[in-house]
C-alpha cells in the first residue's frame, strides 16, 4: 500500500489498533461519509508523514480530524499537525466529537460544502489550462444536501 511506503516499523500495527479502537464519533462519521458520498473512497487512520489522519480522501485531497476533549489543551500541536497536512496538499477539516454525535447532518453538510468548493477550484484551474487532473465525481446523498445547521461548539474547524 502506497501510504505505508517509507514508514517506520510498527506503522501498520498502530494504524490497525487505531481503527479497531475508534471512538463513537469516528464510527458515526465513517458510516455517514460512506452513505453520503458513495462515489468517494474514504480511508481511516491513514499515516501521512509522522501523523495519522482520522479520515482521508485521496481523490479530494481532504483530511477530516475528529477531536475529543484532549485536543482543547493541544491546540499548538493540532496547529502544527494541520499545517503539515496542508503542506502535503490536503485540506483539513476539524470537528469536535460533540459536533459529530449531536449534529451529524451539519457536519456532513460542511464536508459536502468543502468538497464542492474543491471541485469548483479544480474546474476553474482546468478552464485556465493550469491542470487536467479531475476530482472523482460524487453525488452526495440527501443527508449531505441538508441545509447547514449551526455546529454546537463553533465552526468545527
Amino acid at each position: 500500500m502506497r501510504t505505508y511506503r517509507n514508514q517506520p516499523g510498527g506503522t501498520v500495527t498502530h494504524a490497525r489498533d487505531l481503527r479497531r479502537n475508534a471512538t463513537e464519533a469516528e464510527k458515526a462519521l465513517w458510516r455517514a461519509l460512506r452513505e453520503s458520498f458513495p462515489g468517494l473512497k474514504w480511508r481511516r487512520q491513514v499515516p501521512v508523514g509522522q501523523y495519522f489522519a482520522d479520515v482521508l480522501c485521496f481523490s479530494a485531497r481532504l483530511v477530516i480530524e475528529i477531536d475529543g476533549g484532549q485536543h482543547a489543551a493541544a491546540t499548538d500541536y493540532d496547529a502544527i499537525r494541520s499545517s503539515f497536512l496542508e503542506s502535503e496538499g490536503y485540506r483539513v477539516l476539524r470537528f469536535w466529537n460533540n459536533d459529530v454525535l449531536q449534529n451529524l447532518d451539519g457536519v456532513i453538510a460542511r464536508i459536502a460544502k468543502s468538497l464542492s468548493q474543491r471541485e469548483r477550484e479544480g474546474a476553474a484551474q482546468r478552464r485556465k489550462g493550469e491542470g487536467d487532473a479531475t476530482l472523482l465525481a460524487h453525488t452526495p446523498s440527501p443527508r449531505a444536501a441538508a441545509p447547514l445547521a449551526p455546529l454546537p461548539m463553533g465552526e468545527g474547524e
